[in-house]
């Protein structure tokens, strides 16, 4: 059976990599690049797919291989981001994330606006990459997620 990885979609210096590190559970160097990076847990979609209408084919080519995908918000940002309904492009779970949450309190409203428009449904994350317990509680919700929706016999983390 293909291993299934968590998606993790966003605008370029939204803060993916730098997630995609924390679930990998990896403390090294940043790895920045325009292709799709397949990590232990994860695939790391560049913020240019998600900004270029043309790199959706392979978004949702990639997400065959994801048990969730994570769609993230820039509470820094205030531009739209996503197509409205951009979530039911995915056949597994989508959840939304707000990053940056530190920064910027009056976007907060902007964001879960995007993230519903987008078709994304509640729960979302809010994290800061300052406060680890923020991106605990992400790790612990996916993980436990996992297991409850498909077992270790056919999901592997």
């Amino acid at each position: 059976m293909r291993k299934k990885r968590i998606m993790v979609i966003g605008p370029s210096s939204c803060g993916k990599t730098t997630l995609v590190n924390a679930i990998n559970d990896y403390n090294g160097k940043l790895k920045r690049t325009q292709d799709m990076i397949y990590g232990k847990r994860t695939i790391d979609v560049p913020g240019s797919y998600i900004e270029n209408g043309d790199k959706y084919k392979h978004i949702i080519a990639a997400a065959q291989d994801a048990s969730h995908v994570l769609i993230l918000m820039d509470r820094t940002r205030r531009d739209n981001l996503y197509s409205p309904g951009f979530a039911r492009l995915f056949k597994c779970p989508v959840i939304g994330v707000i990053t940056k949450c530190d920064l910027m309190p009056e976007n907060e409203i902007n964001c879960v606006r995007q993230l519903k428009l987008a078709g994304v449904i509640e729960p979302y994350f809010h994290i800061s990459f300052n406060d680890r317990v923020s991106i605990e509680k992400l790790k612990n919700y996916l993980f436990d997620k996992r297991e409850e929706e498909g077992g270790k016999d056919e999901i592997y983390y």
